[in-house]
């Protein structure tokens, strides 16, 4: 296993994420973990429920990091395609 300089520093938004999860828009589940942002294959709006409850649309292009505690992606309204969440 490699070495981590990093591995006993706390986390912040500021820092780099330290996972990344396949996401599969599902109307009524929520992600494993609430991300720090978003990354996509193909652009597209995603819809999500953010981490406060709220929802909306964001529109999100290829292969650039969108900046959202999403705790949701909902299946309907959601275009975009190869979704990670990054936390």
């Amino acid at each position: 296993m490699p070495q981590d300089a990093y591995d006993n520093m706390t986390p912040s938004l500021q820092s780099p994420a330290v996972g990344i999860e396949e996401v599969t828009p599902d109307d009524l589940t929520d992600l494993a973990n609430v991300t720090r942002a978003l990354n996509v294959a193909t652009a597209g709006t995603v819809r999500v429920i953010a981490a406060d409850g709220t929802s909306g649309d964001v529109f999100v292009a290829a292969g650039i990091t969108f900046p959202i505690r999403a705790r949701r992606v909902l299946a309907t309204g959601t275009t975009a395609t190869g979704i990670r969440g990054l936390y």
